[in-house]
């Protein structure tokens, strides 16, 4: 069975409920309350043990929020490898407002690290066994911009494959250390580590091009939301465009694909019919509500129909 390790600096608590409707300076009664395991990597692990493979989380965790966040993996059956920090690990909120259809996100800074603490998670991926190891999402405060790069160092030691998704100075500096074997930067989080606007689809080929005729990255995957994906490899760039699906939610799309590209990957599939089966989990998951993720029914109905 394929195995991956996951790691997540600033997990969440996710919590997502419904309101009828969004008024300043008033009580709204919500329902349909619904909690979850969050943070990128977390997402990742949910959705690959979901699809078929094992996945162990590495996660700092503090406070009494930390302890409910652990209680929601073991719900989950998810295999965790927890970091205590001193700080409370962060609570987000998603509702959806019935009478317009829209969503409200609210995510918190999150907590300080201590260099204790962020030492540790490198630590522990020292001692890791697995062939891919997933960083994904933001760094808390207190950890320093180059902590993915050396954490992909790490894993190029151990001949593992190390796979980033994160934004802005992280991103940036992750990528820049080399020993990435995957990136999947959002449209807008490639355009601000490029500096520039990218205003076309070959703008945006060229520059995701570059990094990978580098040898920064050996694959570079921009999703890029109603516009597709693009998907940057030796001998070229693949474009394709978004699956169009009835869209209830935008959260987790990103964390699916890639936990779907990754899952495709581990079980031998082409980089290009991976980044397919990606594409089709993230449409999938824009079709559950709340902090939902995308269900395995879905994603092979969509790839099937997208393959056609």
């Amino acid at each position: 069975m394929f195995d991956i390790g996951t790691l997540t600096m600033n997990p969440t608590l996710d919590v997502a409920c419904e309101v009828e409707e969004v008024f300043p300076m008033r009580k709204m009664r919500a329902r349909g309350e619904h909690y979850d395991p969050g943070g990128g990597g977390i997402n990742v692990a949910r959705v690959f043990v979901r699809l078929g493979g094992n996945a162990r989380c590495y996660y700092l965790s503090g406070g009494a929020t930390g302890a409910a966040l652990d209680g929601l993996l073991d719900l989950h059956q998810l295999v965790r490898s927890t970091i205590r920090i001193g700080g409370q690990t962060r609570v987000s909120t998603v509702v959806h407002e019935r009478c317009s259809g829209q969503e409200y996100r609210f995510v918190p800074q999150g907590p300080e690290v201590a260099e204790s603490e962020w030492t540790e998670c490198l630590s522990r991926l020292g001692d890791a066994r697995h062939d891919y190891i997933v960083s994904s999402g933001s760094l808390p405060r207190g950890v320093p911009v180059d902590f993915y790069a050396q954490a992909a160092a790490i894993a190029s030691q151990r001949e593992q494959r190390f796979v980033l998704d994160t934004s802005g100075e992280a991103l940036e500096a992750g990528i820049a250390g080399g020993h990435v074997f995957l990136a999947k930067p959002s449209l807008s989080e490639f355009r601000a580590i490029i500096g520039a606007d990218l205003p076309d689809e070959t703008s945006i080929a060229e520059a995701a091009m570059e990094f990978v005729e580098r040898g920064k990255v050996e694959f570079l995957a921009v999703t890029m939301a109603e516009k597709g994906a693009l998907l940057a490899r030796r001998g070229g760039s693949l474009r394709l465009p978004a699956i169009a699906v009835e869209a209830r939610s935008a959260v987790g799309a990103g964390d699916s694909f890639l936990a779907a590209m990754v899952f495709a990957l581990a079980a031998g599939k082409a980089v290009d019919e991976a980044f397919r089966f990606g594409l089709a989990a993230g449409a999938a998951a824009v079709l559950t509500p709340g902090t939902d993720l995308c269900r395995p029914d879905d994603v092979e109905r969509i790839y099937e129909r997208s393959s056609d």
